[in-house]
């Protein structure tokens, strides 16, 4: 069964111009908004909803997305920034030790949860054509099948990796494990690629490579996961009534998705300086418990006082 165990050292994007590169994690998230537009797309045709209304919700929900994600890993995990980077919190730039173009790292998903909700809520307000949970029970199909690509993009960038593991299914992340100076420091290559390549296959720098610890795969493990949340929301919504059930699909997602992400916690390493380890639960687990409740009392207790419209 080793053979399912592998070394993790990718190019994660491509150089455009100057210091300016496409990351493949940036077109994770590009593939995750373009297939859920599709997807929407497909609902409103079903439901004969005007398809006018389908592009303003497609540019709140990116921007609720992002701006939530952005600020909830900050609140959550990463809170010194506000002191130490500030304005690093809404533009894709670095600005502590020198100017670095970096892109938008650093995101949080139970604060892109909170941010669709609000920003649903604000475009709500201004296109009342639905109720607010009819747009919830429909966008979060869309929001479980973009998750599965996030997740590939944390891979890719080999972050928010896993535990230490003697199992099969181990990684080596060898780009997480040395830092880009540290690597061209060790190996005596500047060029930084090219550094990581040589501890991955040159045996020259075979003790580099031996000293990087095999590790959970979390991130694959969510994403795959999250392909089961997907198929389960659109076989309800497209099987069942349960569509016309006001906040059950809203429900649905939220109990699904933040309990597999309570247990995946049990495989990743703590994210963040600041996070916390109460009766044996971290951080991640400790912010998912309140969704799980929020799902099941729109699952099976809330009652709208007319069919979902």
């Amino acid at each position: 069964m080793y053979l399912l165990k592998f070394d993790w050292n990718p190019i994660t994007g491509v150089d455009i111009i100057g210091n300016f590169k496409l990351h493949f994690y940036s077109l994770m998230w590009i593939i995750a908004f373009g297939i859920g537009w599709y997807i929407m797309k497909r609902i409103f045709t079903k439901e004969k909803i005007s398809l006018e209304y389908l592009d303003p919700l497609f540019i709140y929900t990116i921007l609720a997305t992002m701006l939530g994600a952005r600020l909830g890993h900050v609140l959550f995990y990463q809170s010194e920034l506000i002191t130490q980077d500030f304005f690093s919190i809404f533009l894709p730039f670095k600005f502590k030790g020198g100017f670095e173009f970096t892109g938008f790292q650093g995101l949080a998903s139970h604060g892109a949860a909170i941010g669709i909700i609000i920003g649903m809520y604000l475009y709500r307000k201004k296109y009342n054509y639905k109720s607010l949970l009819w747009i919830l029970d429909r966008v979060v199909i869309s929001v479980a099948f973009g998750a599965v690509f996030i997740r590939i993009g944390n891979f890719i960038n080999s972050e928010i990796i896993g535990k230490v593991t003697d199992s099969s299914l181990g990684v080596r992340f060898i780009q997480d494990y040395y830092y880009k100076s540290q690597v061209t420091q060790l190996t005596g290559i500047q060029d930084v690629q090219k550094a990581y390549n040589a501890v991955a296959t040159n045996p020259q720098f075979s003790e580099l490579l031996e000293a990087v610890p095999y590790r959970h795969p979390a991130q694959l493990y969510e994403a795959f996961c999250y392909v089961f949340v997907f198929i389960i929301l659109w076989f309800f919504y497209s099987k069942t009534s349960k569509k016309d059930q006001a906040g059950f699909l809203f429900g649905l997602f939220l109990v699904l998705l933040w309990t597999i992400r309570l247990f995946i916690e049990y495989f990743k390493e703590p994210q963040g300086e600041e996070y916390i380890n109460w009766f044996g639960l971290n951080t991640g687990q400790w912010l998912s418990i309140p969704f799980i409740i929020m799902g099941l009392y729109f699952m099976f207790i809330y009652k709208s006082k007319t069919v979902t419209k």
